[in-house]
């Protein structure tokens, strides 16, 4: 068999090339249940049929009247089955973060015009349910987990008749590549959802470019956490299964060290946030050891800090890099299953601190860079020494072209950008100029070929955990507490948002004499634990608004009025991000100093 030229046809190019007992795999009541590649395809098939039979298709394959399929679940070999069951009938996957706010997954579900739902467990089920809007509730809703009251994921599955399989074959034979897979929404400035849509031939042309990046081959191991409702994790599905590599979904983000264990992948995508995560235990597990061992440990650290890609660092470095290896680090790898040959990085800046550490463990962190919008690859560094650079993300990958504006912004163009944002034309428009894609973030080249990115051109930041937050919405909203005079979210690169507070002077002046509390200037009032306490009730109501990942964890509270005069505000009264962040950056880094 050719190379896929849809996304689909990836599994029928596992199936030709080599089959596999474990295509797909998820844990059940205490053991590993394996999908074979014969059963993924038999599977994925009854299903399209099964869709098919409710009415769902691609109805003449345009974006407009494709019909939308939602799904909001966490990972499992179902998720995958659906995906290709759309496909091979020219539906289109809607897929939605399970952790998602109730008012945006109901704008989300109408925006698509969803024909039809299915959610995974009875949680999501409740939430659905739940939510006051009766075209919501007119969406056709099937469940993963059987659920009692709720229509099952298996009702779909049935053997389909002849008529059936030809049909679905009919509509298969008619999807080409640049037709519609997907619509992905990712949160925007306004705080309204834009709906991506990606061709098979965008998200295949990523798959196709990054394999040979990659250490992957047939009968190899993957551990897959991140969720595949971003474009990032389900793109490297489709390259795992393409490469023949079997795909085991870890059972939640608290079992993740478990499951690497048992496992043992060869390779796992990840966040700066999860890579933390294991740094933290690793210390953690550090500290506690005593006299020899406990110094072993620290001096390791210490010859890992200093690890360099591209420059010898002479015999007794690495001596001693030798042994820290054997001694140390050959535990952070058993750690990881013992077998690790990558460990793939993107969505936020991973530090560089982090990167040397790992690499001197003998565990190659590869960091990338891209968005929804390029499907989503833009570049990545490579196995290779030479094709790594520390605090890049990489080269460009095969077949995109980017380049550096007069602005400074990053711009790419090549088969994995985006056909556009749905039912925006204008917004699309400008996003995307004569081919080329306008990234938001800023970016120089670093010795002529790996890129780097310097900073976001607009307000839109993303945590450590890689989640994008909209820092206006959420600015505006607690703005209408009468306690808060001004507030400027940050986060950038940090594991939440906390946010700077400047007070209402004049009301809490007011709120503490009807408290009994003692008043004073504004710098006396907030130094008043009272103060604190009620300004953090105000924010925890207005976080009620906003999903989790945007919502304010920590505040600091300001005594300064921001002003047009004082440098803090713009003529038009727009809050100078920089001048803030600068001027406050030590409170800022107190926000975060115990997490």
């Amino acid at each position: 068999m050719d190379n896929p030229s849809r996304l689909f046809d990836v599994a029928e190019f596992q199936q030709a090339h080599y089959p596999q007992a474990a295509m797909l795999a998820e844990k059940k009541d205490g053991a590993w249940k394996r999908w074979s590649t014969g059963e993924v395809i038999a599977r994925s098939k009854a299903l399209a049929a099964g869709i098919l039979r409710l009415g769902v298709y691609g109805r003449g394959m345009t974006p407009e009247h494709q019909d939308k399929v939602a799904i909001v679940s966490a990972n499992r070999p179902e998720w995958i089955l659906l995906d290709l069951a759309c496909q091979q009938v020219g539906a289109v996957l809607v897929p939605i973060y399970p952790t998602i706010h109730d008012l945006e997954l109901a704008f989300i579900l109408k925006n698509a015009a969803v024909k039809l739902l299915f959610v995974g467990d009875e949680g999501l089920y409740r939430k659905v349910r739940g939510l006051a809007d009766p075209e919501v509730a007119a969406i056709p809703l099937f469940t993963m987990d059987p659920i009692a009251g709720a229509r099952h994921f298996e009702e779909l599955c049935t053997e389909p008749t002849l008529e059936e399989k030809m049909r679905v074959q009919q509509l298969s034979s008619a999807v080409r590549p640049e037709h519609l897979a997907t619509i992905i929404y990712t949160s925007g400035t306004t705080g309204d959802p834009k709906g991506v849509m990606l061709s098979h031939q965008n998200i295949l042309s990523n798959v196709l470019s990054c394999f040979p990046y990659l250490p992957v081959s047939p009968s190899g191991k993957a551990l897959s956490f991140l969720p595949l409702n971003h474009v990032y994790e389900r793109m490297i599905t489709y390259l795992y299964i393409y490469g023949g590599v079997s795909v085991y979904y870890a059972e939640s983000m608290e079992s993740i060290g478990e499951n690497l264990r048992e496992v043992a992948p060869d390779i796992f995508t990840t966040v700066p946030r999860l890579l933390e995560k294991v740094y933290e235990r690793i210390l953690t597990t550090g500290a506690a050891l005593k006299g020899i061992k406990r110094a072993l440990f620290y001096w390791s650290i210490k010859i890992g800090s200093r690890y360099e890609l591209h420059r010898r660092q002479g015999i007794f470095y690495r001596l001693q890099l030798a042994l820290a290896r054997s001694l140390v680090f050959v535990k952070w790898r058993k750690a990881l299953g013992g077998r690790i040959q990558a460990v793939v990085t993107g969505s936020a800046a991973c530090q560089v601190r982090l990167l040397r550490l790992f690499t001197a463990a003998e565990i190659t962190v590869l960091e990338g860079y891209g968005l929804t919008e390029t499907s989503p690859v833009i570049s990545v560094n490579r196995m290779e020494t030479e094709q790594r650079m520390f605090g890049t993300v990489g080269p460009p990958i095969q077949g995109v072209d980017v380049r550096i504006a007069e602005d400074g912004e990053i711009l790419c163009k090549g088969p994995n950008v985006m056909m556009g944002y749905f039912g925006q034309p204008a917004l699309t428009a400008e996003a995307i100029t004569d081919g080329w894609f306008h990234t938001g973030d800023l970016g120089e080249w670093v010795d002529g070929r790996f890129l780097k990115i310097v900073d976001r051109k607009k307000e839109l930041f993303k945590t450590s955990g890689g989640k994008y937050v909209a820092p206006q919405p959420i600015e505006n909203k607690m703005q209408e507490s009468p306690f808060i005079e001004s507030i400027m979210v940050v986060g950038v690169n940090r594991k939440f948002p906390g946010a700077l507070v400047v007070p209402r002077g004049s009301y809490l002046q007011e709120w503490c004499r009807r408290h009994g509390i003692e008043g004073g200037s504004l710098a006396d009032m907030v130094k008043r634990p009272e103060v604190m306490d009620r300004i953090k009730k105000e924010v925890n109501h207005y976080n009620e608004f906003f999903s989790h990942v945007e919502q304010v964890k920590k505040i600091a509270l300001v005594a300064d009025h921001w002003t047009v005069e004082g440098g803090e505000l713009s003529p038009t009264l727009k809050l100078k991000r920089k001048v803030i962040a600068d001027r406050y950056a030590s409170l800022i880094d107190q926000l975060y100093q115990d997490h």
